[in-house]
């Protein structure tokens, strides 16, 4: 009886946690306060303050985590509505997507070497603008860290979507299409979310973006490390 209890009560107030901190991004809306980002260091204070250990937190943190693929499956729907758009443009976002994977991939390589950092390390690096579970397998693949690969797909997701704004606003990047895209190339899933308080279409683009890169970055990880000689 108390494992249940202990699942929804975590459960609770990890949605609590996101509710309050929902309200908090309404009111002030700057782009470090987004609920993502907050709801997260608030856990991760609540577990560290409390003693609680990842494992204990999991045991309602699992359900909640189960909810990721469905909510993957949700994006379905604004492709669908958008899916002329995506056809009339495909050849935009393809090279758009090409572009930002890229970019991710060779900005990551020259970081890593510029500060010597080592192989291991950066083969974690590489897929880092890439959603989570394939970034894993890329890394595993390759010869990196998985472990780290997730702490710099976390990174690569929370730096593009509080800079992310900004960035585009400097570049001129005004068109939903290329805000989708770009968030979708550089920060997977986060970007996604962020997304969505660009409208519809965006959030369109930036799912078909984070899908392209997924894919191609599983076939174009090795042809880049090959490349480089890393």
């Amino acid at each position: 009886m108390q494992q249940p209890f202990i699942a929804i009560l975590i459960i609770l107030l990890t949605i609590a946690a996101y509710l309050a901190m929902v309200k908090v991004y309404q009111r002030f809306t700057y782009p470090i306060l987004i609920p993502v980002l907050t709801t997260t260091v608030i856990v991760i204070l609540g577990l560290l303050a409390f003693h609680i250990s990842y494992s204990d937190y999991m045991v309602g943190g699992k359900w909640i985590n189960a909810l990721l693929g469905p909510a993957v499956v949700a994006l379905a729907y604004p492709l669908y509505n958008q899916r002329h758009i995506i056809m009339k443009y495909s050849f935009p976002i393809i090279g758009g997507v090409f572009a930002g994977l890229f970019t991710g991939m060779i900005s990551g390589l020259l970081f890593a070497e510029v500060f010597g950092i080592k192989r291991d390390l950066i083969l974690s690096i590489l897929p880092k603008s890439i959603t989570t579970p394939v970034a894993i397998q890329i890394a595993a693949g390759l010869g990196g860290v998985p472990s780290m690969t997730v702490v710099f797909v976390m990174i690569a997701g929370f730096s593009g979507v509080i800079l992310g704004p900004r960035i585009m606003k400097w570049v001129r990047i005004r068109s939903h299409l290329g805000k989708g895209i770009a968030f979708g190339s550089a920060s997977h899933a986060l970007g996604t979310s962020k997304a969505f308080e660009y409208g519809e279409l965006t959030v369109s683009m930036s799912s078909v973006s984070m899908t392209l890169c997924a894919l191609l970055g599983s076939v174009f990880g090795p042809v880049v490390v090959w490349i480089f000689q890393v």
